[in-house]
Parts: C-alpha cells; sequence; structure tokens
C-alpha cells in the first residue's frame, strides 16, 4: 500500500478512532477531520515531554489539511511485551516508576504545537473525572440491565461516583498522562518512551500510578502491586501517605468504572468486541481497591447485586 508516495503497512490501532501507518522510517497517524485538532494537541504535548527530558514521538513532518503527521518510529517493543518475555518483572517496574518519577517533576505545562500556535494543558476537574465514569451508567449497564432496574442503578452509581469524588483530597498539580499503562511505553535503545500522550492533563498525583498497578491489561500478584506502591511513596514521593493512598484507592476505582463503559462502548458502537476480555479482572480490581474504607460502603452494597457484575 501507498500513502503520500510512501510504501507503508497498516498498524494495529489503538482503542481510539485514529488509525497508525508505518513507513521505512517513520509512524502515519491519521484522524478523523473533525478530530484532527487532537493532532495539535498530540504534538504540543509531546513537545513538553521532550523538553523535560522524556522520551517522547518527535514531529517528523505535518499535513495538516489532510488529517495526519509524521513521527519517528519507536519500534514494536511496548512494555506490554517486554514483561511478558522476562521473568524479573519487579525490576521493569521499577524503571518505568522511576520514568513516572520524572514525569511528574514537569513544571512546564504549556508549548506551541507544529502551527505556532501556543498550548496550555488544562486540568483534571473533578466534573471530568465524573463524566469518564458516568460512561459506565451509559455503555456498561445497559448490557446487564432492562429498563425498569437501569434508571435505578444509574442513580445509585451516580451517587457513588459523585460521593467518592469528593473524597479525593491531594490537589491537581502534577502533569497526569492519563493513559500511563502497558501498551502505552515503548523501549528503544535500552530506553523507555512514553506514547499516546494527546490526552494528557494536570491532575493528581496518584492518578497515574493507579493506572500502572492497577492496569486492566496485564495482571499483577497482590505483593508486586504493594511492592510497587510502597516503592514509588518511599522513593519518590513527598506527600501525605494518607492522603495518597485515600486518592490512589478512589482514582483506581472510578477509572477503573471508566474502562468498563470504554470497553464496553468499543464493543456495542465500534465492533471491537477484544477489549471485554479485559472486563473480568477490570471488576476484579475495583472490588480489591473498594473491599476496606467507608467511603466505599455503598459500592460494596451494591457489588452484592450478581447481576451487574
Amino acid at each position: 500500500m501507498k500513502l503520500n508516495n510512501k510504501k507503508v503497512t497498516k498498524l494495529e490501532g489503538d482503542a481510539s478512532e485514529r488509525k497508525y501507518y508505518r513507513s521505512k522510517n517513520s509512524i502515519i497517524i491519521f484522524s478523523k477531520k473533525n478530530k484532527k485538532k487532537n493532532l495539535l494537541i498530540y504534538d504540543a504535548i509531546n513537545r513538553i515531554l521532550n523538553s523535560s527530558g522524556i522520551n517522547a514521538p518527535k514531529l517528523l513532518k505535518n499535513n495538516y489539511k489532510k488529517n495526519f503527521i509524521e513521527v519517528n518510529d519507536l519500534g514494536n517493543t511496548t512494555l506490554l511485551k517486554l514483561l511478558k518475555n522476562r521473568k524479573n518483572k519487579k525490576k521493569i517496574f521499577m524503571g518505568v516508576l522511576d520514568l513516572l518519577s520524572k514525569v511528574q517533576e514537569i513544571d512546564k505545562f504549556y508549548s506551541k504545537d507544529f502551527t505556532g500556535r501556543k498550548y496550555k494543558m488544562v486540568r483534571y476537574t473533578k466534573d471530568k473525572l465524573l463524566r469518564e465514569a458516568y460512561l459506565f451508567n451509559e455503555w456498561y449497564l445497559p448490557r446487564k440491565l432492562r429498563k425498569k432496574k437501569l434508571n435505578k442503578f444509574k442513580k445509585k452509581f451516580k451517587k457513588i461516583f459523585l460521593r467518592l469524588s469528593k473524597a479525593i483530597k491531594l490537589p491537581d498539580d502534577v502533569f497526569v498522562h492519563r493513559d500511563f499503562h502497558v501498551s502505552n511505553i515503548m523501549l528503544k535503545q535500552k530506553k523507555f518512551h512514553l506514547i499516546d500522550s494527546q490526552d494528557a492533563v494536570i491532575g493528581n498525583p496518584a492518578y497515574d500510578l493507579a493506572s500502572l498497578i492497577d492496569d486492566v491489561r496485564f495482571k499483577t500478584s497482590n505483593n508486586l502491586k504493594k511492592d510497587m506502591f510502597n516503592s514509588f511513596l518511599k522513593k519518590y514521593l513527598n506527600r501525605d501517605f494518607k492522603k495518597f493512598e485515600n486518592d490512589f484507592l478512589i482514582l483506581s476505582v472510578l477509572r477503573n468504572f471508566k474502562i468498563l463503559g470504554i470497553f464496553s462502548r468499543l464493543a456495542k458502537r465500534d465492533n471491537k468486541n477484544r477489549y471485554l476480555k479485559y472486563i473480568p479482572y477490570t471488576w476484579n480490581l475495583i472490588k480489591l481497591r473498594a473491599k476496606d474504607g467507608k467511603v466505599f460502603d455503598d459500592l460494596r452494597l451494591i457489588l452484592k447485586n450478581k447481576t451487574i457484575i
């Protein structure tokens, strides 16, 4: 196949609507016309990362009028592939925690995109966090419940999500990738590179750690989860432990409810049924994090209803 006079190979896409192609030395990223503004944000965020010492894709060419850009090729070795082929997973994850600590040290939250326009990162507000959690109500619950029960449970979960969001204690003051998981971290020339960063925001310091430790795409033991959590706090974090742990638990739960909604939408709307295989483990992670604490009382009660899970 030829694209822009280059021989290219189509790559398997992610959970977005973007399309990816590999040429000899680059990756070509296509966006839908009505969402091509995301290409500008993608470039601006990558510039913030690269200028802060975090390896990220670099722009080679842009054809904004035709809805695509070209970036350098970081290869095929995702963190997911690396972990599957190595025994010492803890050592690898410790290196990723080092990457995350450097990401959270970023103090520049603005850049210029390839058109020369200034882009300033937005904050991960409670309203936005809630809108994402409500994807569970919109896409997952209708798969499980009939209309009579559906509205009842939508109201219950909305109340639970609102309560959880109000219980978050730490300020939104660090660079948050928002999809800091095993498929968005690449290894090239023995260095980690961060990809798919266009949704990055200024947010809670516990969010990306929850994304990594409670990643639905790669199962880890509870002991490894504890080791990662404790190592990050001990080595890198200068925060109140109780507040951080509180936010970590809440954000993990809210994020995974969002994921249940997104994966259900991908299956229903986009016929991407491969994401449904992650749903049972996603529920296990929610139950793991909600097993203790008064803030989760209502959630534990509702999770006893097996028609939902």
